[in-house]
């Protein structure tokens, strides 16, 4: 694997990089669907926060499960002769994906509480998308994102790869000796071959995308697609950690932690699913002649 491009002095870490593919290919898919729906909002700005706060969600959630080991990292960096470069060390690396996902929830129905529609009719202009509706925007966008961003796991080798294999299509995790090159995390032996779970979770992650893309061009009562979207999403989660090297912690030692966050997942798509189909409450200003109106 390549967790650094070393250009000189510089040492370009692959998980950062692709972590700005992953936002750039998110902000164009949103933008798409602002425009698509008369949304009047910037979707760069957008993103741009919601990475801020999923990245600093993920990192959180992945520390505080783990308080001893967060406490003693924390007195390594005050104790550092440079604490700067200690924390971005530290920053580096370990990340939580349920954390992530709320953090870029809530910062997004914060968003949408605040952006508006442009309106096609008069009286509808200035109407509030709300969170909800801002959720359902944004769906497609989490699927493309997520799935460019787990290919920066997989170049970094930072431990989301799968279990040992036999299979044509495994991959190395050590790709030389120094330290730009080593993998983050070593699998066992350090020269297995291993199952690249980020290439399924991009091809699973693209097959999210093409469905709420397809399913959001007609209009769905709110929240529908943002249940759909958990719900998927989920799924594709819970099946993966069965080929990954995460721990498995709960239920006999049968299921991983990413695993009963993604059930969660499942539940709360589910229980979404129903009460906007319930509540059928408009999604958008509708057109005078629109079939569906």
């Amino acid at each position: 694997m390549y967790p650094f491009i070393n250009i000189g002095p510089i040492h370009l870490g692959t998980f950062g990089l692709l972590l700005w593919v992953a936002a750039v290919c998110g902000t164009f898919i949103l933008h798409r669907n602002f425009v698509r729906h008369g949304v009047d909002a910037d979707a760069l700005n957008v993103v741009a926060l919601v990475t801020l706060a999923g990245i600093i969600g993920a990192k959180l959630w992945h520390e505080l499960e783990e308080p001893a080991q967060l406490t003693m990292a924390w007195h390594q960096i005050v104790a550092s002769p440079n604490p700067l470069m200690g924390f971005l060390h530290w920053f580096q690396t370990g990340f939580a994906w349920f954390g992530g996902l709320l953090a870029g929830i809530a910062a997004l129905a914060w968003q949408g509480s605040m952006a508006r529609f442009k309106g096609p009719l008069e009286g509808t202009q200035g109407e509030r998308v709300g969170a909800l509706r801002m959720l359902d925007l944004a769906a497609p966008a989490a699927a493309i994102g997520y799935g460019v961003g787990r290919i920066g796991c997989l170049t970094s080798g930072d431990g989301d790869y799968g279990v040992n294999t036999t299979l044509p299509w495994g991959v190395h995790m050590m790709n030389g000796v120094d330290q730009y090159h080593r993998a983050l995390v070593q699998p066992t032996p350090p020269d297995a071959l291993v199952q690249p779970t980020p290439i399924y979770e991009l091809l699973f992650a693209l097959l999210v995308f093409w469905i709420v893309w397809k399913v959001g061009e007609r209009f769905k009562p709110i929240g529908w697609l943002t249940g759909l979207y958990l719900v998927l999403s989920g799924t594709g989660r819970f099946l993966v950690e069965f080929v990954r090297v995460n721990p498995k912690l709960y239920f006999g030692n049968t299921l991983s932690n990413a695993q009963v966050a993604a059930l969660g997942s499942m539940v709360a798509g589910l229980l979404l699913l129903l009460w906007a189909q319930r509540a059928n409450r408009q999604w958008a200003p509708k057109l005078a002649d629109d079939p569906l109106a």
